[in-house]
């Protein structure tokens, strides 16, 4: 049977409230939520570049050797000034740069997985972006597949604006590019951008299938999961939620049955507002006593 990790993305405001201050209590932390309903804590965390690299990478290895002590794996992700769509050849150099200084931080991590949000439209027709920014990724796929090590992997994200390149199946073409490109399947996106249509496990289950069938068993079983409840309007993403929404959804059950029933092993990473911690141990005793069911 697979083993699905669970964990947040950034620190929970109960970390803060209990007084930590630094990443570097965040492994420990994290091994210590849930121990009164499983034994094993979380095994997750996303590390957070969005605003930029505003780190050096003495304290990247630092944040890493925790990490690595309390075996917590640890994913990062990118600036989210990543466009491969824009047509301007500076700023397609700008985003390689954000992806190569990327791979150096996940090295020092000990990271194994690079999260990004691939890019947008802009003023170009959504075929004609798409056209642009897959002819790129075979441009430098063959350069970084050179420079990440075995186990490592590029991330894109499914996103959640209508204007934003990343429809599930948009994601799932592009990973076709390169055996190094592995989904990031951010449920809470693909529900705002569809307004709403996850809500059984089938629908949840369409979109392995096609991952199946594009990307081959191992890398649908070892996708890269964000999950959270996200308010949505007509245009798509407004804002993400925490578990106590009711409205927006999506709900984690009837995900977690295509987890169960696929054999998965992927990574589970919860962008709660506030709660990622809490949320995740959610997420992982629904995981856990559905698995005692089957």
């Amino acid at each position: 049977m697979g083993k699905v990790l669970f964990g947040p993305a950034g620190n929970s405001e109960s970390f803060y409230a209990q007084g930590h201050k630094s990443t570097l209590e965040t492994a420990a932390w994290l091994k210590e939520q849930g121990k009164e309903k499983f034994s094993d804590g979380l095994e997750l965390f996303e590390y957070s570049f969005g605003q930029g690299y505003r780190m050096n990478s003495d304290m990247a290895e630092k944040i890493g050797e925790s990490f690595a002590k309390e075996g917590v794996e640890i994913s990062i992700h990118a600036p989210y000034f990543i466009n491969f769509a824009n047509p301007d050849p500076v700023m397609y150099e700008k985003s390689l740069g954000y992806i190569k200084t990327g791979i150096k931080f996940m090295k020092a991590f000990g990271a194994k997985r690079f999260i990004f949000h691939p890019g947008s439209c802009g003023k170009e027709t959504r075929e004609n972006a798409i056209a642009l920014m897959a002819e790129r990724f075979k441009e430098f796929m063959p350069q970084f597949e050179a420079e990440l090590d075995d186990g490592m992997f590029l991330c894109p994200e499914t996103m959640g604006k209508q204007m934003q390149i990343g429809t599930y199946k948009e994601i799932i073409d592009l990973c076709t590019i390169s055996d190094k490109l592995l989904p990031t399947f951010d449920f809470g996106h693909i529900n705002a951008l569809t307004q709403g249509t996850l809500k059984t496990k089938e629908d949840f289950q369409k979109i392995f299938d096609y991952s199946f069938e594009k990307l081959g068993e191992w890398r649908t079983k070892n996708a890269h999961i964000h999950f959270s409840k996200i308010q949505f309007g007509e245009k798509g993403e407004i804002r993400h939620l925490t578990f106590d929404d009711n409205i927006y959804g999506p709900n984690f059950e009837p995900l977690c049955e295509c987890l169960i029933e696929n054999d998965m092993s992927c990574h589970v990473v919860c962008e709660s507002n506030g709660t990622m911690a809490e949320d995740s141990v959610a997420m992982k005793e629904i995981y856990q006593n559905q698995l005692k069911i089957k």
